[in-house]
């Protein structure tokens, strides 16, 4: 077979990563504190850009009211002439012929560049767009995070007790909707370690039973430090002194009376206590072994309260109010007028090239902060409407949902609604909680009706098991046989997978330890 050279054509389609629009897609992951750190570092490299004053514009503050967030947006007005770039050949040399195409579709083609947390070759998206400095690459996305990098800060820095709580709860409970109760509760735990907020009124904002808060506030009692979560010294006292076996009724008795031990009265407490002298000596020594302050063992330094990125808020009308939490964003501008001074002002070819490369990433900032403001309105307006029920009565009624649908009803890939919904929060009458707390797997309903989410059955398994008595313990089979009756339909392993998840047990324990517990308190 003879071998001839020839000439062929080939039409391919290839996706140009640019530094820019990289850090478009990052800006869309960051939280609102972790942007505010972003944008001071462009503001010490790029001498354009300048911080907006109040009035001035700057990062979008858009507010939506339900289903007209969309409309809100789309009416918006454009950017001020100041972000424009002003005349002169210098300034244009350099500018991507697609930028404008691209900042349009910012919106629906984000999500399509790479799939979640795929890795992105630096060194062909540095060819195709030039120089790339250390902070776009820096920041909440992952990989090098620029010469301000600084492990030692991460390992030195002193651990708060909300911390070293939240870590706890991760582990011991796997039920979304109890860690939900137990971050509320964390919250309300001061410094020294005391539970300082009202049971009723927690469970009556989340929309849930006083028991189940009860439930989460002795599971976080069991906590370390021995004693964190209680109410007063006295329960504070009672925890430690259970874990070290030593709440016998003579210390019971004590301990309910620390009162009369703050006046050192003695006598009174052997009479109450039913001990002598000598005994009532070592239990007073136990007590003042123990920590009345638990929370003073960790860090003591300032505690950075969660910031909410979204508020909403019920609104005249009936409607919920969605809007961002302008406070922490970052508002910034292009200073025309200075980039115009230093452009008379260039001598060479390699000055004005870093002056067009600084005109083009604060363009592009001002308006990658427009953007990512927009959409993640956008995405937290299209949650709310599908969420009403859960900010209206509490998580018993949250609605399974998943990225796709939010993704579809609103025009955009799933994936850059996963990268606007990772690392922020959303401030609602139910509390401040994750906006992926929102989305659960379904529980399909009997007879055809609405689908039910995973965590709001968890949270009816739940109750069904708190409400039974030594004498009817609920079996796997029944309580199936019980959610049916509700309109859930769940098989069997579903419904033991779920209540191992919360670390329930069988029936079977069940029914010995309820037995058990009767039968010491009728003793």
């Amino acid at each position: 077979m003879a071998l001839s050279p020839k000439l062929e054509f080939r039409q391919t389609q290839s996706l140009v990563m640019t530094p820019q629009l990289m850090q478009a897609i990052k800006l869309l992951q960051l939280s609102n504190m972790e942007l505010v750190a972003y944008v001071e570092a462009e503001l010490e490299r790029n001498p354009l850009l300048e911080r907006a004053t109040e009035g001035e514009g700057g990062a979008a503050e858009p507010t939506a009211s339900g289903g007209e967030a969309e409309r809100a947006m789309d009416d918006a007005p454009p950017a001020p002439d100041r972000d424009a770039p002003t005349t002169g050949d210098w300034m244009e040399q350099d500018l991507e012929p697609s930028r404008a195409d691209m900042e349009t579709r910012l919106d629906t083609d984000l999500g399509n560049v790479f799939p979640d947390d795929a890795p992105v070759d630096r060194g062909l998206a540095a060819s195709q767009g030039g120089s790339m400095s250390a902070s776009e690459w820096g920041g909440g996305g992952g990989g090098d995070r620029g010469e301000d990098y600084n492990p030692e800060a991460f390992l030195t820095a002193e651990e708060s007790l909300a911390d070293h709580l939240e870590a706890q709860l991760s582990v011991a409970e796997s039920d979304p909707a109890r860690r939900l109760i137990g971050t509320n509760l964390i919250g309300l735990i001061d410094e020294l370690g005391y539970f300082t907020g009202d049971v009723a009124v927690l469970a009556e904002q989340l929309g849930v039973a006083v028991d189940d808060v009860e439930s989460v506030l002795k599971l976080i009692q069991s906590f370390e430090p021995s004693g964190v979560g209680a109410r007063n010294l006295a329960e504070c006292l009672a925890i430690q002194l259970r874990e070290r076996d030593r709440f016998d009724p003579a210390m019971q008795a004590l301990v309910a009376n620390l009162e009369l031990l703050a006046r050192h009265d003695r006598n009174a407490l052997r009479r109450i206590c039913g001990v002598d002298a000598e005994d009532l000596a070592d239990m007073i020594g136990e007590i003042r072994r123990l920590d009345p302050k638990p929370g003073l063992a960790f860090g003591s330094g300032v505690v950075h309260p969660l910031v909410p990125d979204v508020y909403v808020r019920p609104g005249p009308d009936g409607a919920w109010l969605v809007e961002l939490n302008s406070e922490t964003l970052p508002r910034v501008l292009v200073n025309q007028t200075y980039a115009s001074t230093v452009a008379k002002a260039a001598r060479n070819q390699q000055e004005k090239s870093f002056l067009a490369d600084c005109l083009q990433s604060a363009s592009w900032l001002t308006r990658s902060l427009d953007q990512r403001a927009r959409t993640i309105l956008k995405v937290a307006s299209e949650i709310v409407r599908q969420q009403d029920a859960f900010l209206l009565h509490g998580v018993r009624y949250l609605r399974p949902l998943n990225l796709r649908t939010v993704a579809d009803a609103i025009g955009m890939h799933e994936s850059t609604v996963s990268r606007v919904t990772s690392n922020k929060y959303i401030s609602t009458p139910r509390g401040v909680v994750e906006m992926k707390f929102f989305f659960s797997s379904a529980i399909s309903a009997s007879g055809g009706g609405e689908a039910h989410s995973a965590e709001a059955v968890r949270h009816r398994i739940k109750a069904l098991i708190d409400a039974e008595s030594a004498e009817e313990v609920l079996s796997d089979d029944t309580l199936v046989q019980k959610l049916k009756d509700d309109g859930i339909d769940i098989a069997r392993r579903t419904v033991a997978k779920y209540r191992e998840g919360m670390n329930i047990p069988s029936s079977v324990q069940r029914r010995r330890e309820k037995m058990a517990l009767r039968e010491a308190k009728s003793a």
